[in-house]
């Protein structure tokens, strides 16, 4: 039970009943219940549901609304998509009381609610008896104006921030210099070692107090076309985690020799294969420094803020490394693994990048360039189906982007502006810190500012990326052949498509393309969403509304025009859905501890999850695509893939526990914001195969 609203959308209104899996199961007997049999009983043992409309402050204001009573007062429960029952529920629904964007508490909304008699009939539409329409809008009006300030949508509680995220818990709040004394590069002069004709050196690194028996850790600096350099970390007794198959395939061929290495005292000079861009190391305390024409761009543990847990054994005999959030714990096997490293930008007045969130282009501070008070929660990066946000946060959204660029206006000293970046090739949970600060020695507040970054990572590997530029072309190219550049898409797809939840059948679909051509509105492309679908399994169609796909989409294509359908990760659970039956048969699907398939909860219902990690897997889900597979669908077909952050409606975050198994045994922890980029590649390899030629894939 949680705060009721009504909410504008396009002029109109709608009821928002939120409900948890946990409260459905508990009230409900089954989700199947929830709308054909709806109960005002209130009892919690019911095997029916209801909706308590009820406010915060008081459970006395209690108004049950079942939903066929609902209807009849002109409103349908609207339960949000990503956040209710699925397979039973509808989402969206509008009556109209005012224009304007408000919010409601429901003891106020029952006002409203109790005003509302029939005014229409669902079948007929013909008005009828009761307080008249004008009446209702005109006395809703007013009431929405005595109304609270408005509360946000978003629900803050179903995600975790720093404070419940140990490992970033533990690393934000150590001052700065926490580990200078920690780690030091061993050797003096010989401390670098050259390998493959000096495209990288090899260092070791050593951490204070830890046992002599200790391995210590590897410093290896890759150099690459342009004055790329590499920094990996790795502990050679047991090594990390590398994700695969996001970097280009080519990326060993683009290693160049360091032209130079030479050490002095305590510190290696490198000089790239571009000879404008010169590596420096300290060895004690570590600090790996990029300039670009004889000026520092880039520092490497500036802060003296870099670390790295090394796994262990088992836990200390009384202790778990068990965690828990929501009700949902995560065994930890492996204990504490975070990585945290902090890089500076000195001469940076703006850094951007790290997306996907609702914030300014230019990244705020979160923490005080002065002092080091926390002045908001740390940018976070981990995928996570947050329909509803705030329109100021550094909270992630639907994808993870690990590049940060930074961008010096021209100061002292400089020739005039530098952009550089980084990326980190690590698609674990990470949390970051941007701050700003006067510089050491300038002369003035507006003299040199440096923009600091601070990075915790929860596992994975130390593998970063310091891109030199010095200009944003140079950046984006630099970058670009790392990770890869943009597909060109197809042509039509430029154009404008139209979408909407839900065209009913065949004939609405055609009804809407004939309405483009007579108000002569171009458009290209026409999509389904998920209710073309035969109960919601993927791939197939409702014979019921869309008895000959087919045909319709060829009709629709022989104005030039293509269509979209809809195509998601999870898989419903039915022995008698062909796809379900062949990936259980051939263990594709993600895997709890035990080793029995994961099962989650999303649109269809009970779901599993394919293992999309696995190549063997993204090379048969391809193949599901090819005409003779995909019943229905014609070469002028393509898709949408959603819900891939991965999204399980009753999972930690509404997505999968991280103790979860991949192929290989890696748990899903270790490539949760790369999950969705291997289902779309599956995807795009599959409409590649089946049309030879470029693939459109949302």
């Amino acid at each position: 039970e949680r705060t009721f609203c009504i909410d504008s959308h396009i002029g109109h209104s709608y009821v928002t009943c939120h409900w948890s899996p946990a409260i459905v199961s508990r009230w409900c007997g089954s989700a199947k219940s929830f709308f054909t049999s709806v109960t005002s009983s209130g009892k919690r043992r019911a095997q029916r549901c209801q909706c308590h409309l009820t406010s915060r402050r008081s459970t006395r204001d209690r108004l049950p609304l079942p939903a066929c009573a609902a209807r009849r007062h002109g409103v349908q429960l609207a339960l949000p998509h990503r956040r209710c029952p699925p397979a039973q529920y509808r989402r969206s629904a509008t009556t109209a009381l005012c224009r304007g964007h408000k919010r409601l508490r429901s003891s106020s909304a029952n006002k409203i609610m109790t005003m509302m008699r029939p005014n229409r009939s669902a079948s007929s539409g013909v008005a009828m008896a009761g307080v008249s329409a004008p009446l209702v809008l005109a006395l809703s009006c007013v009431l929405l104006l005595l109304l609270p300030a408005p509360t946000t949508a978003f629900k803050e509680h179903d995600f975790k921030n720093c404070a419940t995220s140990s490992f970033c818990e533990r690393h934000r709040e150590r001052p700065d210099g926490a580990t200078a004394a920690v780690y030091s590069v061993e050797g003096g002069a010989k401390a670098f070692a050259w390998h493959r004709g000096g495209a990288y050196t090899v260092a070791t690194l050593t951490k204070a107090g830890e046992a002599t028996t200790t391995t210590p850790l590897v410093l290896k600096l890759t150099c690459y076309a342009d004055g790329v350099v590499r920094v990996h970390v790795e502990d050679p007794k047991k090594p990390r985690y590398a994700v695969p198959e996001v970097l280009v395939d080519d990326l060993d061929k683009k290693k160049t020799a360091f032209k130079s290495v030479s050490t002095a005292g305590d510190r290696t000079v490198l000089v790239t294969a571009n000879p404008d861009v010169v590596v420096t190391v300290a060895h004690a305390p570590l600090r790996i420094a990029v300039s670009v024409r004889g000026v520092e761009t880039m520092v490497f543990n500036a802060r003296g803020l870099f670390n790295v847990e090394l796994a262990q054994e088992a836990a200390a005999e009384g202790e778990s490394w068990a965690e828990s959030f929501n009700a949902h714990t995560d065994s930890r096997p492996h204990g504490p693994m975070a990585i945290a490293f902090d890089v500076a930008f000195p001469g940076a007045h703006h850094v951007y990048g790290i997306p996907e969130r609702a914030t300014s282009m230019s990244l705020k501070e979160t923490k005080s360039g002065t002092d080091g008070a926390a002045t908001s929660e740390p940018y976070r990066l981990y995928n996570l189906d947050v329909f509803e946000y705030l329109h100021e946060s550094p909270f992630g959204l639907y994808g993870s982007i690990p590049m940060m660029l930074a961008h010096s206006l021209g100061s002292v000293g400089r020739s005039g502006p530098v952009t550089s970046a980084i990326y980190f090739n690590n698609p674990t949970e990470t949390y970051i810190d941007v701050s700003k600060k006067v510089a050491e020695g300038a002369r003035a507040a507006g003299d040199e500012t440096e923009a600091h970054s601070h990075w915790m990572a929860e596992s994975g590997a130390m593998d970063l990326f310091l891109i030199p530029g010095p200009t944003a072309p140079a950046v984006l190219r630099q970058y670009t052949a790392i990770t890869g550049t943009t597909q060109m898409p197809p042509q039509f797809s430029l154009g404008y498509h139209q979408c909407r939840w839900n065209y009913r059948d065949e004939d609405d679909v055609a009804k809407v393309d004939a309405g483009f051509d007579q108000h002569d509105i171009p458009y290209d492309v026409l999509w389904l969403d998920i209710e073309h679908t035969d109960g919601k399994r993927y791939m197939t169609w409702d014979k019921n509304v869309f008895p000959t796909p087919q045909r319709m989409i060829e009709d629709v294509a022989s104005r030039g025009r293509k269509m979209v359908t809809i195509v998601d990760p999870h898989v419903k659970k039915d022995p008698n859905y062909p796809i379900y039956k062949e990936a259980e048969t051939k263990r594709y699907y993600v895997l709890k501890s035990d080793g029995t398939d994961f099962d989650g909860w999303c649109w269809p219902g009970s779901s599993t999850y394919l293992d999309v990690v696995s190549e063997q897997v993204r090379e048969w889900w391809a193949g599901k695509f090819a005409l003779d597979q995909y019943k229905g669908s014609t070469k002028d077909l393509y898709i949408w893939n959603d819900m891939n952050e991965p999204s399980v409606f009753n999972g930690p975050e509404v997505t999968m526990q991280k103790d979860l198994k991949h192929h290989g045994g890696v748990e899903h922890r270790e490539v949760h914001n790369a999950f969705g980029m291997y289902y779309h590649a599956a995807t795009a390899d599959g409409l590649q195969r089946r049309n030879n030629e470029r693939p459109f894939v949302l």
